[in-house]
């Protein structure tokens, strides 16, 4: 018989959810209401650091309590962001059409700047944004999206950590920083993808027919 030697150390496995203390079951809570509410936990946000590094720490009790709501959770270290990933159909996000026209654009932005432009972050203005809608992606489209409209649509983005938003006296001057996020919630590999997505925003198609399929397909955020 043979005999082994006992360890000098010694690894405590990790409590199960159900022996977790108080105080660890409230911050289990509120990051998974994180989660549920905007889609990630973004450790850039000095209110959301803690959490954040909180999670870092016990990632599996998150992992294991997000499984149980139809949920993956990816971590990503180099942009301090915990993001959650749908596993059923019923829990990814639906969008609009204008909304998608948005959010497609918003891609682009990033896109060029990053890629083509080598930069590091992405930055533009609303009246920015406002003119890549109307003049260089999309021209065909019938219809700008009103202003009242395209505030709320940032709002949502910027809820779910995609831009970030810096405000001004004027709407048109409210500065935008695109995320990296964007890149997997739309997870284009290329800009012919994304071309392939924008021609579905022909005049002659109804709602149903665009916007919400496109990024049906392609989105990664619960509602």
């Amino acid at each position: 018989m043979i005999h082994e030697e006992p360890s000098a150390f010694v690894t405590e496995p990790a409590p199960s959810l159900l022996a977790l203390s108080e105080s660890d079951r409230e911050r289990l809570s509120e990051a998974l209401r994180e989660l549920l509410s905007s889609g990630s936990i973004n450790g850039l946000e000095p209110s959301l650091a803690a959490l954040y590094h909180w999670v870092r720490q016990h990632d599996d009790w998150l992992r294991e309590i997000a499984a149980l709501n139809g949920l993956d959770v990816a971590i990503h270290h180099e942009e301090r962001l915990i993001q959650a990933i749908p596993r059923v159909a019923a829990l990814r996000l639906r969008l609009t059409q204008d909304a998608t026209l948005v959010w497609l654009a918003l891609w682009y932005a990033g896109d060029v700047r990053w890629r083509d432009e080598g930069a590091d972050q992405a930055f533009l203005s609303v009246a920015e944004l406002a003119d890549l809608l109307r003049d260089q992606l999309l021209p065909d489209v019938a219809a700008e999206v009103p202003k009242g409209r395209l505030h709320d649509i940032l709002r949502q983005a910027a809820r779910l950590n995609l831009i970030r938003l810096t405000p001004a006296e004027s709407f048109e001057e409210t500065g935008i920083e695109v995320l990296p996020a964007i890149r997997r919630v739309l997870p284009f590999r290329e800009l012919t993808a994304w071309q392939e997505t924008a021609t579905r925003f022909r005049p002659n198609l109804t709602d149903d027919e665009t916007g919400e399929d496109a990024i049906s397909e392609q989105g990664d955020e619960p509602t």
